[in-house]
């Protein structure tokens, strides 16, 4: 009889390991996706916005929320480089292009990893762009906005035309807003 308790013994702790260590794993704190942001800022370096990019399965989430811009369509991007020296905006470089594609998003040589749809600013100058991107990525490799010169949002002055080499014929840089890991 004592061999039968002692099978019974080593079972139960059996079960009772495998209880606690799932247990265990459900008290740990679930690892989020990998987010970003950007303040955005205009010519007079005031805050007009705001961006939050998620890596979420296959690609990353990009959220533009503007405010205080002029009415009208905007296109907006990512660029090369994570510097937004007003009034111009041109320290951030480029479109984001680490494949050397062609600009806009309807181009049959492109697009340039960082090209984003427009976002419509309303007459009472806010706007609200919602966008899936599977060309960036937040995390590490070639694809990557945080890589060591980083990278920044540019909303710019006209609406993106989707296929003119190399910025859709999208103006001027109104508001620029480096990319920061959170």
């Amino acid at each position: 009889m004592h061999a039968h308790r002692s099978t019974i013994s080593r079972a139960t702790c059996a079960i009772a390991a495998l209880v606690f260590a799932g247990c265990a794993g459900l008290t740990q704190p679930a690892s989020g996706p990998v987010t970003a942001t950007a303040e955005l800022r205009n010519a007079q370096g005031q805050p007009v916005g705001n961006a939050t990019l998620s890596e979420v399965g296959g690609g990353v989430r990009v959220i533009v929320e503007a405010r205080r811009l002029p009415p009208g369509v905007k296109g907006v991007h990512i660029h090369a480089v994570g510097k937004c020296d007003p009034p111009e905006f041109t320290t951030a470089g480029g479109h984001f292009n680490p494949t050397n594609k062609k600009h806009g998003l309807e181009s049959p040589d492109g697009p340039h990893a960082g090209d984003l749809p427009n976002i419509t600013i309303a007459a009472d100058g806010n706007g609200r762009l919602e966008s899936m991107n599977e060309r960036i990525t937040l995390g590490s490799g070639g694809n990557s906005l945080l890589d060591a010169d980083g990278s920044a949002v540019v909303i710019h002055a006209a609406p993106d035309d989707f296929k003119t080499d190399p910025t859709g014929n999208s103006g001027g840089r109104i508001a620029c807003g480096v990319v920061i890991k959170r």
